[in-house]
């Protein structure tokens, strides 16, 4: 087999020409697994943000004031949103595809960082191996396929610290130039992120350089302005005369589109919700307060399948020597960069489970050492682990197969009335090539081979489930379906439309003004009233309890037997108003 080979070659200590072949693999494997289908699913969750800010700004031609429904909405910066604009024309439009390609370009191009960044690290072998991981794990690729602005930010981070790394030989260099402008432009897609988590990975492994102790006797012996000297010499990628050039220019290239913001409106509300978003929400939260242990088990969801690794990849990396000084400071840096991005997002006071992607391109690493290596060289507990997240991995694959069988005969109810899995032949290809890749793992157990049939495995689940099932599922969502009914019912009279106590199907309504939203039943009262509003927009639960017959309801949201009672209570429908709703 072509893994044999390679496996062969690998052991006899052949060059990186193989594994440049794999880099490229790999990055088209991904870009099959980003790019394919990507506008087929309907928009759901946070994408309608992204979205509708877009399609509003395409509309309005105000690229620098962010509002849904006519309302200003700024609570991230502009750069998210103009990619999603910039994307229109290459999608024929403001659509799903356009609202999703600037996080799979995102994707695409941390997994080519990561490449790079580890490829100088450790080898190229490694690199291919942390970025196969990367491009697989299950968040990543969820958000790579999904309109936001966390995968730019990834993206953007490892960018930094691969100009960083290439340059740390010479850390007052014009180099530091560049770093500041990509800090700024990736803090132009979700916030001071962009600065704040290159600076705190470099600062920290720049401060550790000489370990613990190291740093210890720097800091704890001789006068003040000695530890200061000592720190500060440490630190020469940010100490030195070119950091205030770097800073005259990147602090008004992120500053500049508040300026014009501010400029047009008279409004520094975006300039607020900066001070919002990122420094209250850090020091003083004001919602999302998860426990501070959250990210100790968040992590695994984030990086299944390849979690069940990352257990011995710790334990290894942690109990390794280092064969010379130069692979000591690559160990150093990865160790840094996982551990100061769990505890930067940890002591943030406000935590959420997806806060925490930043870190996987640094758990990629660790797990790639794992596999990286000869099993001769890990020690027993690690063996043991390994084989232990292998078995977990296996089990798992096995008992994905009941997904072949009709839902009742494995599932209680309500949820036995699932329908069957979408996709079935695609489905028998990932259990198929699971099964064989399962055995050419166990015909001969090393590291390496537990790589690439892991490697095929989740490419293959990741594959079906994001590009054949999850849009198949939309034949039970009803937004979409939900707003286009409304249209087709409203008709041209948009203006009679009103939403209350909810935001309404706003994206896929496509309106060309704003409507109305109703907050309370004295206005929705008024509205109907004045004979303005004819049709409203509002939820089940309102129905009920304003006790509206059911005759007036119009259209309604899709609900299956399988939604939940909250599911139900929070769908959506049109009710046709008269004079005033009945007491």
């Amino acid at each position: 087999m072509a893994s044999d080979q390679v496996t062969n070659r690998e052991d006899t200590g052949a060059g990186d020409s193989v594994w440049r072949y794999a880099a490229i693999v790999v990055v088209v494997l991904a870009a099959l697994l980003y790019l394919t289908r990507l506008g087929v699913r309907a928009l759901w969750a946070s994408e309608f943000r992204w979205a509708e800010i877009a399609r509003e700004m395409i509309l309005t031609r105000n690229y620098f004031w962010p509002t849904i429904n006519w309302h200003v909405y700024y609570d991230k910066p502009l750069g998210s949103y103009w990619l999603i604009v910039a994307a229109t024309p290459l999608t024929g439009g403001m659509n799903e595809a356009a609202a999703r390609l600037p996080s799979a370009t995102a994707g695409l191009l941390a997994v080519i960082f990561l490449i790079a960044l580890v490829r100088r690290l450790y080898d190229f072998r490694t690199g291919v191996i942390a970025a196969a991981i990367l491009a697989t794990s299950f968040s990543f690729v969820f958000f790579s396929r999904h309109a936001n602005a966390d995968i730019e930010t990834v993206a953007g981070e490892l960018a930094a610290l691969l100009l960083f790394w290439r340059n740390r030989s010479q850390p007052a260099g014009w180099w530091v130039v560049p770093l500041w402008i990509v800090m700024a432009i990736t803090s132009l897609m979700k916030g001071l992120l962009g600065f704040a988590l290159p600076l705190v990975v470099i600062g920290a492994y720049s401060s550790l350089v000489d370990g613990w102790r190291g740093l210890a006797q720097n800091l704890l012996r001789g006068s003040f302005v000695g530890r200061l000297r000592a720190l500060i010499g440490r630190n020469r990628w940010f100490f030195n005369r070119h950091t205030p050039i770097a800073l005259l220019i990147a602090i008004p290239l992120y500053y500049w589109p508040f300026a014009v913001s501010h400029a047009e409106t008279g409004s520094t509300h975006g300039l607020y919700m900066v001070y919002r978003e990122n420094v209250q929400r850090f020091f003083a939260p004001f919602d999302h307060v998860g426990p501070i242990y959250l990210y100790a088990y968040v992590i695994f969801g984030l990086m299944a399948p390849w979690s069940v690794f990352l257990p011995p990849a710790l334990v290894n990396a942690h109990s390794r020597e280092s064969p010379s000084a130069e692979r000591e400071q690559s160990d150093r840096f990865t160790l840094v960069f996982f551990w100061a991005t769990f505890i930067f997002f940890s002591a943030s006071g406000s935590r959420r489970s997806y806060y925490l992607l930043p870190i996987l391109p640094a758990a990629a690493i660790l797990v790639a050492r794992l596999f990286a290596e000869p099993f001769a060289n890990l020690r027993r507990w690690t063996r043991w682990l390994l084989k232990i997240g292998f078995t977990i991995l296996a089990i798992a694959v096995a008992i994905s197969f009941l997904a072949l069988l009709p839902t009742p005969s494995f599932l209680p109810d309500p949820w036995a009335l699932y329908p069957k899995a979408p996709a079935r032949p695609i489905l028998a290809i990932y259990f198929v090539g699971s099964t064989i890749a399962i055995i050419f793992a166990l015909r001969r157990f090393t590291p390496i081979r537990v790589f690439f049939a892991c490697g095929a495995i989740t490419w293959l689940f990741m594959f079906y489930f994001f590009v054949f099932a999850m849009p198949a599922g939309d034949a039970w969502r009803g937004e979409k379906a939900f707003a286009r009914e409304v249209r087709a019912i409203v008709g041209d009279q948009t203006h009679a439309l009103a939403f209350y106590d909810n935001g309404g199907p706003v994206y896929y309504l496509d309106l060309p003004h704003a409507v109305p939203s109703l907050a309370v039943r004295g206005q929705l009262d008024a509205a109907i009233k004045s004979g303005q509003t004819r049709w409203v927009v509002m939820l089940q639960r309102d129905v009920d309890q304003l006790g509206i017959a059911a005759t007036d309801v119009v259209a309604r949201e899709v609900v299956n037997p399988w939604d939940g009672k909250d599911h139900r209570a929070n769908a959506m429908v049109l009710v046709r108003v008269g004079p005033a709703v009945a007491h």
